[in-house]
């Protein structure tokens, strides 16, 4: 009976782990009006500012202005503002369904640390 309750918890563990290998998630402040583009995919922006979205490729390393995440402003289609946001190697990325293929597809995401402030332009 024990050891099916041990299980069942190291089952858990593992899921939780593979499933946070596959999103990133982030908080935005934007301008009213205007629809968040991230890595060329729409994004909503949730209660609180949160993005939650795929992880990232290679291509979004680095830090801004030349390196990071790509990222739209648009209003009516229009772009009113673009540029980069910082980005970070995830660690969940080494624990992946397939071992090293997180590494290799999706190792960038969001800074879970900080809010990107696209109206002010600040990234703290």
């Amino acid at each position: 009976m024990r050891e099916g309750r041990s299980f069942a918890i190291a089952i858990g563990v593992v899921l939780v782990f593979v499933l946070g290998a596959c999103t990133t998630t982030a908080t935005f402040k934007i301008p009213e009006g205007t629809q968040l583009e991230v890595y060329r995919r729409p994004v909503t922006v949730g209660a609180g500012g949160t993005v939650t979205m795929r992880p990232f490729w290679w291509t979004a390393a680095g830090v801004p202005p030349a390196g990071g995440i790509e990222y739209r402003l648009l209003d009516d289609g229009k772009v009113v503002k673009q540029g980069r946001l910082r980005a970070t190697f995830r660690v969940a990325s080494i624990f992946a369904p397939i071992p090293g293929f997180g590494v290799l597809m999706w190792p960038m995401g969001f800074n879970p640390d900080i809010t990107y402030d696209l109206v002010n332009d600040k990234q703290e």
